[in-house]
Order: C-alpha cells, then sequence, then structure tokens
C-alpha cells in the first residue's frame, strides 16, 4: 500500500472510529498498544485528527480479586448510558495466561454489551509482568479512548494492599470491596485506603452484611483522617440495581479531562524501561522538568520519537 492510500486508510477509519464503529476502533486501539517505533507517528497523528474531541473523564474501578468488580462494570456503563453519557467504554485488565501471555478475558464473559450498540465498547488487556492492577498500555489505550467515549472505565486485575498504578491514568479512582471484607480497624490497615476518591460496597443484596461492612468503612475513614472531607461510600448490587444509580450519578459529576498532565510519569516511566537509570540521567540533562521536554517536542508521542 502506498504512503497516499495507508493515509487514506487511517483517515476513513478515523471517521468511522468518530461515528462509533467498534471495528475502526478497535483498529485504532491496536495502534495505541504497538510499542514498536513507527506507531509513535501514527498515533501522533490519530490524536492530532481527534484534537477537535475534548477529553472524557477516566474512572478506576479497582479492588480485590471476587469482589465483584466486572459485573459491577457492566451494570455501571449501562446507568451511565442511560443517564445521559453519550458514549462509554470499558478497559478491563486480565490477569495474563502463563501458557499464551494473553488475557484470559474472564472480565468479557460478565460484562455484556449488545454488539449494535455504538454507545458501548468493551477492550480486554492482558497484564503481563506488570505490577500494580493495569497493563503497559492501559495509559496509551486511553489517551485514544478518552477522545472516542465521555466516559472510560478501567477495571484493574485484582489487587492487593499495595497496586495502585491506576491513580496514575485515571480522574478519579473508587475502590470497591465486598460485604464481610473487614471491620474498621483492618480497613485502615489496607494500604489501599488513602488512595481513592470513593468506595463501594459490592453484593448489597446481601442485606445487613452489606450495611455492617459500609457502616465499618465509614467508621475507618473518619479514623484515619479526622476532619477530612467525606469521601462517598456507596452500596450497590448489581442484580438488584440498588445503588447503581447513585454511583453513575457520583462518577458523571466527578473529574474529568486531566489525563493530559499525566503523560511526564508515563514519559519517565517509557525511558526507564526503555534505557534504564542512564537514561532518566540524560532526560535531566536535556530540560529542566520532564514536562518542558513534552511541551518543546509536542507531546508524548513527540518526545517519544525524539528521545
Amino acid at each position: 500500500m502506498s504512503e497516499a492510500s495507508a493515509t487514506e486508510a487511517m483517515a476513513a477509519t478515523i471517521a468511522a472510529a468518530r461515528r462509533g464503529d467498534k471495528r475502526a476502533i478497535a483498529r485504532l486501539v491496536t495502534v495505541f498498544e504497538d510499542a514498536r517505533a513507527p506507531a509513535t507517528i501514527a498515533r501522533a497523528a490519530v490524536l492530532a485528527a481527534l484534537v477537535d474531541r475534548p477529553l472524557g473523564r477516566v474512572v478506576g474501578l479497582t479492588g480485590a480479586p471476587g469482589v465483584g468488580k466486572s459485573t459491577l462494570v457492566g451494570a455501571l456503563a449501562n446507568a451511565l448510558v442511560d443517564g445521559g453519557e453519550p458514549r462509554v467504554a470499558v478497559v478491563a485488565v486480565d490477569p495474563s495466561s502463563p501458557i499464551t501471555g494473553g488475557a484470559l478475558l474472564g472480565d468479557r464473559t460478565r460484562v455484556r454489551f449488545g454488539a449494535d450498540d455504538e454507545r458501548l465498547y468493551f477492550r480486554s488487556q492482558a497484564s503481563g509482568a506488570v505490577t500494580g492492577g493495569v497493563a503497559r498500555v492501559t495509559h496509551q489505550v486511553c489517551r485514544l479512548l478518552a477522545r472516542l467515549f465521555s466516559t472510560v472505565i478501567v477495571e484493574t486485575v485484582g489487587v492487593g494492599q499495595g497496586e495502585i498504578e491506576i491513580v496514575r491514568i485515571a480522574d478519579s479512582t473508587w475502590l470497591v470491596v465486598q460485604p464481610h471484607g473487614g471491620d474498621a480497624i483492618q480497613f485502615m490497615k489496607a494500604g489501599l485506603m488513602e488512595v481513592p476518591d470513593g468506595f463501594v460496597v459490592s453484593k448489597g443484596d446481601l442485606g445487613a452484611a452489606a450495611g455492617a461492612t459500609a457502616g465499618a468503612l465509614s467508621a475507618s475513614l473518619r479514623l484515619a483522617a479526622p476532619g477530612a472531607p467525606a469521601r462517598p461510600v456507596v452500596v450497590t448490587s448489581a442484580f438488584s440495581g440498588a445503588g447503581i444509580g447513585e454511583l453513575a450519578a457520583a462518577i458523571a459529576a466527578g473529574p474529568r479531562g486531566h489525563l493530559g498532565e499525566k503523560e511526564p510519569y508515563f514519559f519517565e516511566r517509557w525511558v526507564l524501561d526503555e534505557y534504564g537509570r542512564a537514561g532518566l540521567r540524560r532526560l535531566a540533562t536535556l530540560a529542566p522538568t520532564t514536562a518542558a521536554y513534552l511541551a518543546h517536542h509536542g507531546g508524548l508521542d513527540g518526545a517519544q520519537a525524539a528521545f
């Protein structure tokens, strides 16, 4: 294919993605997941073509395995579009297969969207060897999807107490816990407690147990940070629908459009991954700050190409 034909094909793909065509969006996502050097130029061209679209909000949902994140995400995404959000995308980070290295796709079986509903889009990612609950390419894919969707929900792989990389990406982060998840003291010990902007108690159909967990969670927040602004604790049930609308409304009223501010961190991480500490030392000699280096080269993609 000639260069002119390739440019025309990419322009057609971008135009289709703007309309919500899922196959076109998937082709663009592949570009943003591509770690090879030529993809850097392609990503810059795609984002330049979408610069007229405002950045959507990026919401992180994190929590331990088995708390019901996937089922919650499906109900939440539908509630958001029913409540007026134009388009919602879900990026689900799945555990990697020890055999193939690919995503086990456990989330895809629970998050079910209509194939003909162009308001909703789903993408699985394999976590690979990356710690922190997200994949190495999660940030890159969010850069694209936040230009195509009003809300992007990132469901992390089941995490423990210290894996909080999602806060580097999301405008807001919600921690999902389940009934019998602990008492007030146990919640205070959890390393994740300082990070989220809000909390979700899933499986609210368990009744009193869910209420008791919500009470213990609220008490731990008051004990851990007396006088601090209250963070919401929402009890939900993906099966009955209880609390889903309240959670969707809280998310829709939350922050958005800050993804671009995260790029200096991810550029430094890219330099470290590709060039090690010697690369970081070289970066420090090229500009007074990483943000200044990115600004000089037109953003993350230009900075990667220049470096």
